[in-house]
């Protein structure tokens, strides 16, 4: 078997280089590796939209997280999105093993590579250059080739590296789409899509296979639409397009109606859906024809839904479904990009004008717009990011089972929302559900809250008695917030109620027999509380049947935007007034840190709503109440050490100081190297008062 990298695997070992989490990345190769200088990487489109949407489309943090993602995996594959891209570059060197000749190759050579970089060791010393209007970056670094990689010589026909490399990038997609339109022979196509690029090609993929004797609409959602750009797109795609029209896409229906009155009910031939927004798959199926043909260029574009769709409508449809890798691929794609040279001569001058004028990327301005398409709700449970959709996949799962669960997430991350999306899906939904928080029982009442008391058992005891936690929740759902606060010696009582079903209540002499399910939530996790002495370890195995950890706001930063909009939209219905985020308050919203997590981020949209007169909450307004929170969360208050000290304690005060300004940059950037940056100190410094601090 040729070799493809399989003794570069590090992690887990035993699969293959591109399922792998991580790879060896060291330079020095083997005999049957190549080795090529990178210059330049493309992306696939969905891998740059997550890591720039959560970076606010700030160049200095995406491009950092692209370099993280690198140095934790060896390699370039996004964990999020499970996507990577292709790349170009100089082979600089090559083990005694291969045979460069019979690949018409040689050290020196310029060459692209028809192969996912998610299966290569890659190591990135810099990103010089990051286009995200291309999806694109120019880098230094290094890639590891093996016998099985696909490596093309680029001659000097390639005018374009990047318009190269987005071709490419389509794989099989090109060729396959070629021959279900002559198969299908379809000349009325609709190509809807909002990467213009990927647009550009393949409305000339459309006039190439007919030598111009077709029609060709180009859709694109309102969304990404600012004033005049139709007129703009127009002068960019030329031949390419007969017609632009722009739709809301999240309104498929209407969306559907307004395509199909605009082309006198006339329906499609094809459609090829470039877009991965929901509503798409729908719309694609209500413009095309009985017996007509939708083409998917990526599985995220939800292909079952538009089938689904379709059947509904009673119409058969052909469905394409991507092609990967073929040996023609390269030389398929050259002549796609040279036929499309004018347009995307045009659609780069279209991009370097408008980027300048605008200050920024061409479709970011829509963020809100496309993470409202994006987001999901589940049991008014509303999330985007990839991260919290497993966590909601694994609370799904955890649900159907009548087990015990720990909760664990920071402070404010929504541990109780966690616990009502488990009690809504599982069999217990319509019994009682207690929630306590425990952190607010007092000690010496702790057992008569629980298990409650009878009549006259104590002094200051209710003359009828109590009915505790327990008896409260038979047969139901019992959520214990907070659980770590409770005392080693309610731990030891709870610990038996759960082992046997049976409890006493004070001054009780009847064993009272329950049929619970306890769910327990903590913000320190429970496993540290026992290594501390601090939480009993049997009363925790007996609890940790299943365990959800929910990822901080900050981890999951694609839920911003749609939690935002959720919190604004309930606040509107609630005041009665309607008010809505600009572009820039999105910005502003993503790129901050939330150390109070979802709490912080719902008082946040509450005092803006509140203080803010706009109908429109701007960037500036954003920024100024986040500033403030800053400073609250970063400032030591004096103020309040000097109503409480007689004297002053000026070493420690600043210590506190320090420690605060270390906490936030850690927080804010992520790691001790981007944290020292932000506080303008040595990595070595920072590490050193972070050990002090015991953060």
């Amino acid at each position: 078997m040729k070799d493809f990298g399989i003794k570069r695997v590090l992690e887990p070992k035993g699969s293959i280089p591109v399922a792998a989490w991580k790879l060896d990345n060291s330079k020095k190769i083997r005999s049957d590796e190549i080795r090529i200088s990178l210059d330049w990487i493309d992306f696939e489109r969905d891998n740059m939209d997550q890591i720039a949407s959560i970076s606010g489309y700030d160049q200095a943090e995406t491009r950092a997280r692209i370099m993280k993602i690198v140095e934790e995996r060896g390699k370039f594959h996004n964990p999020y999105t499970e996507s990577s891209g292709v790349f170009s570059g100089i082979i600089e060197a090559c083990g005694k093993n291969v045979d460069l000749d019979s690949k018409g190759l040689r050290i020196g050579d310029r060459v692209v590579a028809a192969c996912p970089l998610a299966g290569l060791p890659m190591y990135l010393e810099e990103i010089t250059e990051l286009d995200f209007n291309y999806s694109q970056a120019k880098v230094k670094g290094y890639v590891i080739c093996f016998e099985t990689t696909n490596l093309y010589r680029v001659d000097d026909s390639i005018t374009n590296i990047q318009h190269l490399l987005r071709a490419i990038d389509e794989e099989g997609n090109f060729e396959g789409i070629q021959y279900e339109l002559m198969t299908h022979r379809s000349r009325n196509v609709a190509v809807v899509g909002s990467n213009l690029a990927e647009a550009v090609l393949y409305s000339n993929l459309v006039k190439k296979t007919w030598f111009g004797d077709c029609r060709v609409t180009f859709i694109m959602d309102k969304a990404y639409l600012y004033e005049g750009m139709e007129e703009d797109l127009r002068e960019v795609f030329g031949n390419a397009a007969d017609r632009i029209i722009g739709v809301s896409l999240s309104s498929p229906y209407e969306a559907g109606l307004e395509v199909v009155r605009s082309e006198e009910g006339r329906l499609f031939d094809c459609t090829i859906n470039l877009e991965n927004i929901a509503g798409c798959d729908s719309f694609t199926a209500l413009i095309t024809r009985n017996k007509g043909e939708i083409c998917f260029i990526s599985m995220s574009n939800r292909y079952n839904q538009s089938m689904l769709a379709a059947d509904s409508m009673g119409k058969e449809v052909f469905f394409y479904a991507l092609d990967g890798f073929k040996d023609t691929t390269f030389e398929f794609s050259r002549e796609l990009v040279e036929y499309s040279r004018s347009c995307l001569e045009r659609l780069d001058s279209f991009y370097a004008e408008k980027t300048s004028q605008r200050g920024m990327p061409i479709l970011e301005a829509s963020l809100g717009e496309r993470t409202k398409k994006a987001a999901k709700n589940i049991d008014n449970f509303i999330y985007e990011s990839p991260k919290t959709g497993e966590m909601v996949e694994e609370i799904l799962n955890i649900a159907r089972y009548d087990a015990n669960v720990i909760i664990q997430g920071e402070t404010g991350s929504g541990k109780e929302r966690v616990f009502d999306l488990i009690l809504q899906n599982s069999l217990r939904r319509d019994k009682p559900a207690i929630k306590i928080n425990c952190a607010t029982i007092q000690e010496n009442l702790a057992e008569s809250e629980f298990f409650g008391y009878e009549k006259g058992s104590f002094t200051g005891a209710s003359s009828d008695g109590k009915e505790g936690y327990f008896s409260l929740a038979n047969n139901g759902t019992l959520f214990l917030d907070e659980i770590g606060s409770l005392p080693l010696d309610m731990q030891a009582k709870l610990l038996r109620v759960l082992q046997e079903n049976t409890f006493y209540k004070i001054g009780g002499t009847e064993p009272i027999h329950v049929n619970v399910r306890v769910i327990v939530a903590n913000n320190v996790p429970l496993k540290k509380l026992v290594e501390e002495g601090k939480f009993r370890e049997d009363l925790y195995y007996r609890l940790n049947i299943c365990q959800i950890n929910v990822p901080p706001l900050r981890a999951r930063t694609e839920d911003i935007v749609c939690l935002a909009d959720a919190f604004l939209e309930n606040y509107s219905r609630k005041y009665g007034i309607a008010k809505s985020f600009s572009a820039d308050a999105y910005k502003e919203l993503m790129t901050y840190h939330w150390p109070g997590n979802v709490r912080e981020l719902e008082n946040t949209v509450h005092r803006l709503y509140i203080t803010e007169r706009s109908d429109v909450i701007d960037g500036d307004d954003v920024n100024g109440m986040l500033n403030e929170s800053v400073f609250d969360d970063v400032v030591v208050d004096v103020k309040n050490e000097f109503s409480r000290e007689k004297d002053l304690n000026f070493d420690s005060i600043m210590s506190q100081q320090e420690k605060r300004l270390i906490a936030f940059a850690l927080k804010k950037e992520g790691t001790t190297r981007a944290a020292a940056e932000f506080l303008g100190m040595s990595q070595a410094t920072l590490a050193r008062k972070k050990l002090k601090y015991g953060l």
